[in-house]
Protein backbone atom coordinates (compact mmCIF):
# COMPACT_ATOMS: atom_id res chain seq x y z
CA UNK A 1 0.00 0.00 0.00
CA UNK A 2 1.30 3.53 -1.10
CA UNK A 3 0.93 6.07 1.22
CA UNK A 4 2.63 8.41 -1.20
CA UNK A 5 5.98 9.81 -1.03
CA UNK A 6 7.88 8.80 2.07
CA UNK A 7 9.20 11.87 4.56
CA UNK A 8 12.89 11.93 3.13
CA UNK A 9 11.63 11.94 -0.47
CA UNK A 10 8.86 15.16 0.00
CA UNK A 11 10.23 18.44 -0.80
CA UNK A 12 10.90 20.80 1.67
CA UNK A 13 11.85 23.23 -0.45
CA UNK A 14 11.28 23.75 -4.43
CA UNK A 15 11.01 26.51 -6.33
CA UNK A 16 12.16 28.07 -9.83
CA UNK A 17 14.05 31.21 -10.17
CA UNK A 18 14.25 33.10 -13.96
CA UNK A 19 14.99 36.61 -14.72
CA UNK A 20 12.14 38.57 -14.53
CA UNK A 21 12.03 41.25 -17.59
CA UNK A 22 9.60 44.72 -17.11
CA UNK A 23 8.12 44.54 -20.56
CA UNK A 24 5.99 41.45 -21.94
CA UNK A 25 6.82 40.01 -25.54
CA UNK A 26 3.26 41.80 -26.60
CA UNK A 27 4.41 45.22 -25.27
CA UNK A 28 8.08 44.73 -27.10
CA UNK A 29 5.86 44.60 -30.01
CA UNK A 30 4.01 47.61 -29.16
CA UNK A 31 7.13 49.45 -28.58
CA UNK A 32 8.65 48.36 -31.85
CA UNK A 33 5.75 49.24 -33.77
CA UNK A 34 5.55 52.22 -32.33
CA UNK A 35 9.39 53.01 -33.01
CA UNK A 36 9.25 51.42 -36.59
CA UNK A 37 6.46 54.21 -37.12
CA UNK A 38 7.77 57.26 -35.77
CA UNK A 39 11.09 56.36 -37.57
CA UNK A 40 9.17 56.22 -40.76
CA UNK A 41 7.23 59.19 -40.19
CA UNK A 42 10.18 61.20 -39.13
CA UNK A 43 12.78 59.70 -42.47
CA UNK A 44 10.18 60.23 -45.04
CA UNK A 45 10.71 64.00 -45.55
CA UNK A 46 14.35 63.90 -45.45
CA UNK A 47 13.99 61.13 -48.06
CA UNK A 48 11.79 63.34 -50.43
CA UNK A 49 14.87 65.87 -49.66
CA UNK A 50 17.53 63.49 -51.21
CA UNK A 51 18.68 63.25 -47.73
CA UNK A 52 18.46 59.35 -47.91
CA UNK A 53 21.30 58.67 -45.83
CA UNK A 54 19.15 59.84 -42.15
CA UNK A 55 16.77 57.10 -43.59
CA UNK A 56 19.08 54.08 -43.00
CA UNK A 57 20.47 55.35 -39.65
CA UNK A 58 16.87 55.95 -38.07
CA UNK A 59 16.78 52.03 -39.95
CA UNK A 60 19.56 50.95 -38.17
CA UNK A 61 18.22 52.64 -35.08
CA UNK A 62 15.08 50.37 -35.31
CA UNK A 63 17.33 47.35 -36.12
CA UNK A 64 19.57 48.16 -32.98
CA UNK A 65 16.02 48.14 -30.93
CA UNK A 66 15.24 44.95 -31.92
CA UNK A 67 18.25 43.20 -31.64
CA UNK A 68 18.75 44.34 -28.33
CA UNK A 69 14.90 43.02 -27.05
CA UNK A 70 15.50 39.43 -29.17
CA UNK A 71 19.13 39.39 -26.70
CA UNK A 72 16.77 40.44 -23.68
CA UNK A 73 13.90 37.38 -24.04
CA UNK A 74 16.87 35.09 -25.31
CA UNK A 75 18.60 35.82 -21.77
CA UNK A 76 15.16 35.66 -19.81
CA UNK A 77 14.73 31.78 -20.76
CA UNK A 78 17.59 30.93 -18.19
CA UNK A 79 16.63 29.38 -15.07
CA UNK A 80 17.43 27.96 -11.59
CA UNK A 81 15.72 25.03 -10.18
CA UNK A 82 15.79 24.21 -6.75
CA UNK A 83 14.28 21.36 -5.05
CA UNK A 84 15.12 20.29 -0.93
CA UNK A 85 14.46 17.10 0.62
CA UNK A 86 15.22 16.15 3.68
CA UNK A 87 18.73 14.26 2.29
CA UNK A 88 19.32 15.61 -0.78
CA UNK A 89 19.83 19.41 -2.43
CA UNK A 90 19.33 19.54 -6.20
CA UNK A 91 20.18 22.41 -8.15
CA UNK A 92 19.29 22.67 -11.81
CA UNK A 93 20.72 25.28 -14.18
CA UNK A 94 19.67 26.24 -17.10
CA UNK A 95 20.99 28.39 -19.55
CA UNK A 96 19.53 30.95 -22.21
CA UNK A 97 20.84 28.85 -24.86
CA UNK A 98 19.20 25.71 -23.66
CA UNK A 99 22.45 24.09 -21.74
CA UNK A 100 21.13 21.88 -18.69
CA UNK A 101 23.68 21.29 -15.55
CA UNK A 102 22.87 20.10 -12.33
CA UNK A 103 24.19 19.98 -8.82
CA UNK A 104 23.44 17.68 -5.64
CA UNK A 105 24.25 18.34 -2.25
CA UNK A 106 24.00 17.41 0.78
CA UNK A 107 21.74 19.48 3.21
CA UNK A 108 23.75 17.99 6.17
CA UNK A 109 26.80 19.68 4.59
CA UNK A 110 26.02 22.39 2.55
CA UNK A 111 25.92 25.98 3.91
CA UNK A 112 24.42 29.33 2.09
CA UNK A 113 26.92 32.39 2.02
CA UNK A 114 25.50 35.21 2.13
CA UNK A 115 27.86 38.51 0.82
CA UNK A 116 27.23 42.40 0.77
CA UNK A 117 29.04 44.29 -1.60
CA UNK A 118 29.45 48.04 -1.21
CA UNK A 119 26.51 48.48 -3.77
CA UNK A 120 24.16 46.66 -1.30
CA UNK A 121 23.44 43.76 -3.98
CA UNK A 122 23.70 40.72 -1.84
CA UNK A 123 25.54 37.52 -3.11
CA UNK A 124 24.36 33.98 -2.31
CA UNK A 125 26.32 30.77 -2.35
CA UNK A 126 26.09 27.06 -1.45
CA UNK A 127 29.39 26.27 0.08
CA UNK A 128 30.18 22.27 0.66
CA UNK A 129 33.11 20.70 0.64
CA UNK A 130 35.79 22.44 -1.62
CA UNK A 131 32.98 23.54 -3.74
CA UNK A 132 31.58 27.06 -3.79
CA UNK A 133 28.18 27.95 -6.16
CA UNK A 134 27.21 31.35 -7.23
CA UNK A 135 23.26 30.86 -7.16
CA UNK A 136 20.62 33.23 -8.03
CA UNK A 137 22.70 35.89 -9.80
CA UNK A 138 20.04 37.13 -12.40
CA UNK A 139 17.71 38.16 -8.72
CA UNK A 140 17.66 41.83 -7.59
CA UNK A 141 18.96 42.30 -4.09
CA UNK A 142 15.28 42.60 -2.48
CA UNK A 143 14.24 39.12 -4.01
CA UNK A 144 17.98 37.64 -3.14
CA UNK A 145 17.42 38.82 0.38
CA UNK A 146 14.16 37.10 0.47
CA UNK A 147 14.88 33.65 -1.15
CA UNK A 148 18.10 33.29 0.86
CA UNK A 149 16.00 33.45 3.81
CA UNK A 150 13.69 30.84 2.79
CA UNK A 151 16.05 28.67 1.39
CA UNK A 152 18.32 28.94 4.35
CA UNK A 153 15.17 28.13 6.47
CA UNK A 154 14.41 25.14 4.75
CA UNK A 155 17.89 24.10 5.28
CA UNK A 156 17.69 24.24 8.54
CA UNK A 157 14.76 21.65 8.72
CA UNK A 158 16.31 19.79 6.35
CA UNK A 159 19.17 19.52 8.64
CA UNK A 160 16.87 18.90 11.65
CA UNK A 161 15.02 15.77 10.12
CA UNK A 162 11.48 14.38 9.75
CA UNK A 163 9.74 14.70 12.95
CA UNK A 164 7.55 11.92 12.91
CA UNK A 165 4.39 12.12 14.62
CA UNK A 166 2.49 8.75 16.71
CA UNK A 167 -0.20 7.65 14.83
CA UNK A 168 -3.40 7.62 16.76
CA UNK A 169 -4.20 4.49 18.28
CA UNK A 170 -7.70 2.56 17.80
CA UNK A 171 -8.02 1.92 21.52
CA UNK A 172 -8.75 5.56 22.64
Amino acid sequence: MDDGPVADEAPLFAVRLSPRRSLTLAGARRVMVATFIASTLISLPFYLIGAWPIVSFLGLDVALLWLAFRASFRAARAYEDFRLTYLELQLARGSADGARREWRFNPAWVTLERAEDAAAAQRLALRSGGRRLEIAAFLGAHEKHAFGGALARALGEARRGPRFEPRPSNND
